[in-house]
C-alpha cells in the first residue's frame, strides 16, 4: 500500500498538478514541466518542478509520520521491516535528485536575470525540506550535496549543523523576497504574495526551535503575529484539482479511495475511535462511512460471515493490550484497522471507512452509509496541509505546558481547536451534495472546545499532556510530520493504541538511510537499526520510549 501511494504521488503531482491552476498557467510553457533538460532550462520550469516536488515530498514524508503516530494506519508487524531502506528511496530522491538539483540549476539563471524573488522562495523551500529531512533521517548530506563533480560521495553533516544551515537559508530567502525580480509564472502556494512566503519561512523555523527547545528564538518570532502563520488566510498548503485524467489533478488520497474497485486504504482505528469517544465535531469531515455496521461491534450485528470481511472480528484482544484499549472493531460503521495489522485484504473495499471531505476533497458523512464512486463528493479538490495556523497554536501550547504555564497552554489549546474546527468545517462546501443537516452547529463546536479545555484544566501530569497530544494529533490529520516529532519529543500521548505485535522492535526514532544512497555512497554508513535518535531527541532509548510502542 505504501508503494502504491508513492506511485500515485508521482502520477498526480509530478505530471498532472502543473496544470492545477489553469487560469494562471501558461500551457505552452508547461508542455513538459517536470522534465527540465538543458535545452529547456527555463527558470519558471524549474520553479514549477521544485514546487510540485516539495508538495510531493511533504505529503509522502507526512504519511510516514502519520503511520508511526497512529494518525493513519500502519501495515506490518515490526518497525524495522516496515521502514526498511528501500522504502525511503522515493522521498530522498524527490529532495536531492529533484528539488535540490533543480535549485542548483535554477539559481544561476535567476541571478543572471536578477530574479531574486525566485531565489528567495527556493531557499525557503530548501530550508523547510532540510529541517524535515533531519527530523526523519538525522545526519544528512548538506555541505557537499548537489556538487557531483567535486563531491561524488557527499558526507552526512551532523543534524545540528544542517538545522543551523537550514535556518540561515530561510533567513536569506526571506531577505531576498524584498529584492527586485519578476513574479513567478506559477506560484502554487501564495500567488506571489511575498508577505505570506515570509510567514511560511518563519513558521518553518518554529519547528526547529520547538524540537531543540529554543524558547527564546521561538518567542522572538511569535511575539508579532505578522511574523508567522497566525490565521487561516496565511496557511501553507497545496491545492489539488478535480480533473480525472490527462492530467489527473486530484488529491492522491482521493484517488486511492474513490475508485471503481472501491477503497484502497484503511483508516486508523485509534484516531477514529478517539474522535468517536470524544464526539469530535470534525469526525464527519475526516471520515466517510460506507457501512452502517462494523463486524464485531457491540452495537450491531453484521449480516453474514464476519470472518470473510473482518478477520479479527470475534478474536480475543491481544494479551499485551490493557483493558479498554481500542481493538479491531468500532461501532456505527467506523471500519478501519489496528496499528501494525499485517493481514491480507478481505472483500471489504465497498464497506470500510474512507477518506472524507477534509483534507482530500471526498464526501462529507451525512449518514448516507453508501458505497462511493469516482467523482463523488468534492471530486478530489483537497489540500496538502504543510503548516497551518492551528499547528502553531498547539506548538505554543506545548512550550507553555513545558514551562508549567497551564493557563497559557489552555488558551492556546482553545485557540488551536477553534482554528482547526473552523478550517475543517469550511470543507463542507467542497462537497456539493453534503447533507447540511449533519453539519455541527456553533453550539456543538463551543461545547466540544469547552469540554476539552475543562478536562485539560482539571487534569494533571500525564493526563494533561495526553489531552494536549491527542488534540495535536487530531489537528494534524493530513500531515503526520508534526505528530511524529511531538511523539518523539515528549512521549505523549501515552495512551496510543499498541502495535498488534507484542515485540515490534525499537520504535522508529529515525529512518534508515535510503538504499539507493547508502549502497553507493562510500561516505554514508547505514544505521544499525531504526532506534538511532536524531540529534534533538534526548529521551531514553527504545524500546521503553515512547511507552505506547
Amino acid at each position: 500500500m505504501k508503494k502504491f501511494n508513492k506511485i500515485s504521488a508521482v502520477v498526480a503531482l509530478l505530471i498532472g498538478l502543473a496544470f492545477t491552476s489553469c487560469e494562471t498557467t501558461d500551457l505552452d510553457l508547461l508542455d513538459d514541466p517536470n522534465n527540465v533538460t538543458l535545452d529547456k532550462a527555463d527558470l519558471n520550469r524549474y520553479l514549477n518542478r521544485i514546487q510540485l516536488d516539495f508538495a510531493t515530498f511533504m505529503r509522502t514524508m507526512g504519511d510516514n509520520g502519520a503511520e508511526l503516530s497512529r494518525v493513519e494506519y500502519m501495515f506490518g508487524r515490526t518497525y524495522i521491516n516496515n521502514y526498511e531502506p528501500a522504502n525511503q528511496n522515493f522521498e530522498w530522491a524527490t529532495a536531492y535528485q529533484g528539488m535540490f538539483s533543480d535549485m542548483a540549476g535554477a539559481e544561476p539563471l535567476a541571478i543572471a536575470d536578477e530574479n531574486f524573488k525566485h531565489i528567495g522562495i527556493m531557499k525557503i523551500i530548501k530550508g523547510y525540506t532540510l529541517i524535515t529531512l533531519v527530523d526523519y533521517f538525522g545526519d544528512i548530506p548538506f555541505s557537499q550535496a548537489t556538487q557531483p563533480v567535486e563531491f561524488p560521495a557527499p558526507i552526512a553533516d551532523p543534524g545540528a549543523d544542517v538545522y543551523a544551515g537550514a535556518i540561515a537559508l530561510i533567513d536569506e530567502g526571506i531577505a531576498l523576497l524584498n529584492e527586485p525580480g519578476d513574479a513567478l509564472a506559477n506560484d502554487f502556494f501564495y500567488d506571489n504574495d511575498y508577505t505570506k512566503w515570509r510567514k511560511a519561512g518563519n513558521s518553518a523555523k518554529l519547528i526547529a526551535y520547538l524540537n531543540t527547545g529554543n524558547s527564546g528564538a521561538f518567542n522572538a518570532i511569535v511575539s508579532n503575529s505578522s511574523n508567522y502563520i497566525s490565521n487561516a488566510s496565511d496557511d501553507f498548503q497545496f491545492q489539488y484539482g478535480t480533473n480525472e485524467a490527462n492530467p489527473d489533478t486530484r488529491h492522491p488520497g482521493y484517488n486511492t479511495d474513490y475508485a471503481t474497485s472501491g477503497a484502497g486504504s484503511y483508516r486508523s482505528n485509534w484516531l477514529m475511535g478517539t474522535m468517536l469517544e470524544l464526539e469530535d465535531p470534525r469526525i464527519r469531515y475526516y471520515f466517510y462511512r460506507q457501512s452502517s455496521c462494523t463486524p464485531g461491534s457491540d452495537d450491531c450485528v453484521f449480516p453474514g460471515n464476519e470472518q470473510e470481511v473482518l478477520t479479527c472480528a470475534g478474536a480475543p484482544t491481544p494479551p499485551h493490550f490493557p483493558a479498554g484499549m481500542i481493538f479491531c472493531s468500532l461501532p456505527d460503521g467506523y471500519w478501519g484497522r489496528d496499528h501494525g495489522n499485517a493481514e491480507g485484504i478481505p472483500p471489504d473495499s465497498f464497506l470500510r471507512t474512507i477518506n472524507g471531505v477534509y483534507p482530500v476533497g471526498g464526501r462529507f458523512d451525512g449518514d448516507e452509509l453508501a458505497s462511493v464512486a469516482v467523482g463523488a463528493g468534492g471530486g478530489g479538490a483537497g489540500i496538502m496541509p504543510i503548516m497551518l495556523s492551528s499547528y502553531i497554536d498547539f506548538m505554543r501550547a506545548e512550550f507553555a505546558l513545558n514551562s508549567n504555564q497551564v493557563a497559557t497552554a489552555r488558551g492556546f489549546l482553545e485557540s488551536g481547536l477553534q482554528k482547526s474546527i473552523s478550517k475543517v468545517q469550511s470543507f463542507g462546501s467542497v462537497d456539493p451534495e453534503a447533507n447540511s443537516t449533519f453539519f455541527p452547529t456553533s453550539g456543538d463546536n463551543n461545547a466540544y472546545i469547552s469540554a476539552v479545555s475543562s478536562a485539560f484544566q482539571n487534569a494533571s501530569g500525564d493526563a494533561r499532556w495526553n489531552i494536549l497530544a491527542e488534540q495535536t494529533f487530531i489537528d494534524n490529520y493530513g500531515n503526520g510530520s508534526m505528530s511524529y516529532n511531538m511523539y518523539r519529543r515528549t512521549g505523549y500521548p501515552t495512551n496510543l493504541q499498541f502495535n498488534i505485535e507484542q515485540a515490534p522492535g525499537p520504535f522508529v526514532r529515525s529512518m534508515f538511510y535510503p538504499a539507493n544512497e547508502a549502497n553507493v555512497n562510500s561516505n554514508i554508513t547505514q544505521k544499525p537499526n531504526v532506534g538511532v535518535q536524531v540529534f534533538w531527541d534526548n529521551n531514553p532509548a527504545s524500546p521503553g520510549f515512547p511507552v505506547a510502542n
